[in-house]
């Protein structure tokens, strides 16, 4: 803890110094920190915390890295700052940084990629050579940031390799660099690389996208009341039901994208159009429904694209909704964090459809994907939207 003392009544000045911190000391310091809420709630002891981790010697680094595992969004923006005021000063000391240490934390896959990451920046800064030593065998890595230097550092390879003519073994090292890759734009270049050398790529398959879907719609969301509205498949999932719709009795009917293989631009490959698979209604509701047959008991990450308002239910628990029209789609859009149960899983979704007029608001479509928690693709053992519902 900082120690004050005043030398004599008279004197106008004190003197602090940071005496070394017990570990107990030093575990109270981050359980303020790691109990900050979301909302703000902590966030004067934990202020106070940092302040004072922020005076502690090197020795507390790995700490406050492991400390950020499970913290939330703001606690680890709070531990960062504490991390970084220790580094810095620990790297113009004479000691320097405990580069050791660190590398130890960065190879520990038991530590969130977030901390990790951190770790690995400032371990470069004690070790220039580390990258050469690490990245190589990041390619599998939990961490995102992680697998895409790797990804990057093979994509070099092959690009330097194609030059000086040797077009097997950067053949070779594409197809490396390919299963490691999740990120779109690393993902494009690969494919693209590949098939100006004779080699189709999968992407469908690669990033996990779900292609195959039963629908049932529309049902009315005029005044775009139809997000909010409880329709019957909410209800139940009962694929033999007719239901009253909007225009007259639905039913539920099976639709397969139309993906090009040849398509290698991830903003395209994988959608489900349902305007033109169906019919460009307008101020209407669409479910999907499908299923995704899983090998284990597993979280994921479901991610979406859509320029439309939706909502998820993963085996009848709903998820996450965003109501929002025609503001842009991307790669990747929306991110929702779920869980996997060992065989079959249904999946429902929900799509709805203002009624602009303008030509930029006629999009009804989506992409959708199952994938692990660091967005590697995930396949469904029996992928197919004809299951018989559970």
């Amino acid at each position: 803890m900082l120690r004050y003392f005043c030398l004599g009544a008279s004197l106008v000045f004190c003197l602090a110094w940071f005496d070394s911190a017990s570990a107990d000391e030093i575990d109270e310091l981050l359980e303020a920190v790691t109990a900050v809420e979301p909302r703000g709630e902590g966030n004067p002891a934990a202020a106070e915390a940092v302040r004072e981790l922020s005076q502690a010697d090197a020795s507390t680094l790995t700490r406050i890295l492991a400390a950020m595992d499970d913290a939330n969004p703001l606690a680890v923006n709070w531990l960062r700052g504490a991390f970084e005021s220790v580094a810095a000063r620990a790297q113009e000391s004479d000691d320097g940084l405990p580069a050791t240490e660190l590398e130890a934390f960065v190879l520990d896959l038991e530590h969130s990629g977030r901390a990790r990451r951190l770790a690995y920046e400032w371990l470069v800064k004690a070790d220039p050579s580390a990258p050469d030593r690490i990245i190589p065998n990041m390619l599998d890595d939990p961490s995102p940031e992680m697998r895409r230097d790797a990804v990057a550092r093979l994509i070099s390879a092959a690009e330097e390799l194609a030059d000086t003519g040797d077009a097997a073994e950067a053949k070779s090292t594409y197809e490396k660099a390919l299963t490691g890759a999740t990120d779109g734009d690393q993902v494009e270049q690969i494919a693209k690389s590949l098939d100006g050398m004779g080699t189709d790529v999968d992407l469908v398959n690669h990033f996990g996208f779900l292609t195959e879907w039963r629908l049932i719609g529309p049902f009315d969301n005029r005044d775009k009341i139809g997000f909010e509205a409880v329709y019957p498949p909410e209800q139940e999932l009962d694929f033999d039901a007719v239901y009253e719709g909007q225009l007259g009795e639905v039913r539920w009917e099976t639709y397969e994208a139309d993906c090009d293989g040849k398509v290698y631009d991830v903003g395209e490959v994988g959608k489900f159009d349902l305007a033109a698979l169906t019919e460009p209604h307008k101020g209407a509701v669409t479910y999907a429904a499908t299923e995704f047959v899983s090998d284990t008991d597993r979280p994921v990450e479901f991610r979406i694209a859509t320029p439309n308002a939706w909502k998820l239910w993963v085996n009848g628990e709903y998820l996450f909704g965003h109501e929002e029209y025609h503001r842009g789609m991307r790669f990747d859009q929306y991110s929702v964090r779920g869980e996997l149960k060992s065989g079959r899983n249904t999946i429902l979704l929900k799509v709805c459809q203002n009624e602009q007029t303008e030509s930029w608001a006629q999009d009804w479509v989506f992409q959708f994907r199952v994938c692990d928690l660091s967005g590697k693709g995930l396949t469904s053992g029996q992928r197919t939207a004809r299951a018989d519902a559970p």
